[in-house]
């Protein structure tokens, strides 16, 4: 079972490995490639943090944008007829397709 952590944004994914005794981290949210590794919660959250912050000097001294955490835009590719449903379903509830997604996601997110 993986525990998500977070820090300025960016979502450390951990993961327990039994036979090494540790736990061990991806930030799942960017594109970029930033692990860690603690054999304790605090050393963990410690190391998601370092890296953090080693990644964003990293891309400091070579002048680069890094890559952020995700915007909160999204681009669905959907069948012309279930695009035309959820318009409905949206105009139903006198709102936008974008309130109407995003509520519906964010109920099956609570869910999950």
């Amino acid at each position: 079972m993986a525990v998500i952590m977070t820090y300025k944004g960016y979502l450390g994914k951990v993961e327990f490995d039994e036979d090494a005794d540790e736990m061990h981290g991806a930030v799942i949210n960017t594109r970029d490639v930033i692990t860690f590794v603690g054999r304790t919660v605090k050393q963990t959250r410690k190391a998601l943090r370092d890296s953090v912050e080693v990644y964003l000097a990293h891309c400091a001294e070579e002048g680069v944008e890094p890559n952020r955490p995700y915007s909160g835009k999204i681009l669905l590719r959907l069948t012309p007829e279930l695009h035309a449903r959820l318009i409905e379903l949206a105009a139903a509830e006198d709102t936008s397709l974008n309130e109407f997604a995003e509520r519906t996601l964010a109920r099956a997110a609570a869910a999950a």
